[in-house]
This record gives C-alpha cells, structure tokens and sequence, in this order.
C-alpha cells in the first residue's frame, strides 16, 4: 500500500467503549487484538497463549465459547489473564450468556450465526445490565443468506454493511450502545484461491506478480464501496 492510499484511511470520530480497563475508539490509541487457537477447555494451554501474547504486545484477546466446556474453561482464564477476554460466540446465544456469566469482558457475535431477534436482544439486555460490549463481527464467509440472495448471490460491501446494521436495530431495541463492528472477508492474495495450474506446473514469478496485483486492485476497490456504504448507511 503506498502512503497516498495510506493516508486516505483517516480516523473516524467515534464513541470510547470500554473493553475491560482497556479503551477502544474515541481518541484512545489504536489497540491490538488476537485470539487463542486452543480449545478453551484446555485452561492451561490457552494461557500459555494468552501470555505469550500479552508479552507480544497484545492487549485485547479473544477466545472461542462455542460449548458449555469452552465456558467452563473461561470462568478459570478470565482471572489469571493478564489482558482482558473477548468471548467469540458463533451458533449458540446461550453460550454468550453463559461466557458473560465467566466474566469475560465482552463478546463477539456474528450476526450470519445468530440471526433469531429474540435471541440476539436476549444477550444484548444482559450485556447492557453487565456494562459489557459487543462487537458485531460480519464474517463475509457466513453472510445471511437473505442478504447473500438480495445481492445478487454475493458477498458485496452493502449486503456485509446491512448485516451490520440489522444487529445494530436489534441492539437498539433494548437500549444498548456498547458496540464495536468489524467486518471482514478472505481476498484471494498471495497464491490464496487463485485457479489451480495446468499440468502441475507453477506460474511464473511474471504471472505471480500480475495476480497479486490484480488482487489488490479488487481489494482497495472492495475498500473503497465498503467506505461509501458506511458513509451512506451510517451518518
């Protein structure tokens, strides 16, 4: 990316949330967050990660709660990490309940994963009494496929930014503000899904080189739609 693409990424005016004792957005500094790859219910294995990770620099961690084991594990992590927990919740909203009910000190929803309302503001209401934020984390990957079909069969800047904002209405409904968004989807770089050779035989450095540039093109272009649809969508 060169520094006049760079420089086009200005920081938006948002509001502070905060995650644990660690601020995120307004004008705090920009923060860094990873997650652990080990089954949560492995305590001792996920905080050999954890603190590998804090000793990197890291300063938010998330952790997957995706069975009552992985809930049980994060009752014991939350109070030996050195940094706060993010619970990363993908089809069951009773596990978010039940990550809350571990202490973590937020959650991360998929609104391609849970897309009951009752069920999405069931854990929102109980994130707003617990002083606890969510991020609305859009997986290109598990789009509704309601906005997958409304788009034309694909995953487009608009139909990722609209699953953004269906969750926030839900949120909203029950007077909760505590919201973080992230959006995201797997662009075909660096020889990462690009058509198989013939014959076996590798492309050339050349032709290489001229995919990843085309990658990129495509991907500041899906940058650039995804801008002008937050602009449009969230003034």
């Amino acid at each position: 990316m060169t520094s006049a693409e760079k420089s086009s990424f200005a920081r938006r005016t948002t509001n502070r949330i905060m995650v644990g004792k660690v601020p995120v957005g307004g004008d705090s500094p920009i923060t860094v967050q990873s997650m652990t790859v080990t089954k949560t219910a492995d305590v001792e294995g996920t905080l050999q990660q954890i603190y590998a990770l804090a000793a990197a620099g890291c300063d938010i961690v998330r952790c997957t709660c995706n069975e009552i084991e992985a809930a049980e594990g994060l009752a014991q992590i939350v109070p030996r990490s050195p940094i706060p927990i993010i619970a990363d919740i993908h089809h069951q909203y009773k596990m978010a309940l039940a990550a809350m009910e571990a202490g973590v000190h937020g959650l991360r929803l998929n609104p391609g994963n849970i897309r009951k309302p009752e069920h999405i503001k069931i854990v929102a209401s109980e994130a707003r009494d617990r002083g606890l934020p969510i991020r609305i984390g859009v997986n290109g990957g598990s789009l509704d496929p309601e906005l997958y079909d409304k788009y034309g069969g694909k995953v487009t800047p608009e139909a990722m930014v609209e699953s953004a904002q269906r969750e926030m209405a839900y949120f909203d409904e029950v007077g909760f503000e505590q919201i973080k968004i992230g959006e995201g989807i797997e662009c075909p770089t660096h020889g990462r899904g690009l058509p198989a050779t013939e014959r076996g035989h590798a492309p050339s450095a050349a032709s290489r080189s001229d995919r990843s540039r085309s990658a990129a093109r495509r991907t500041r272009e899906s940058h650039r739609r995804y801008r002008d649809a937050v602009d449009g969508r969230y003034r």
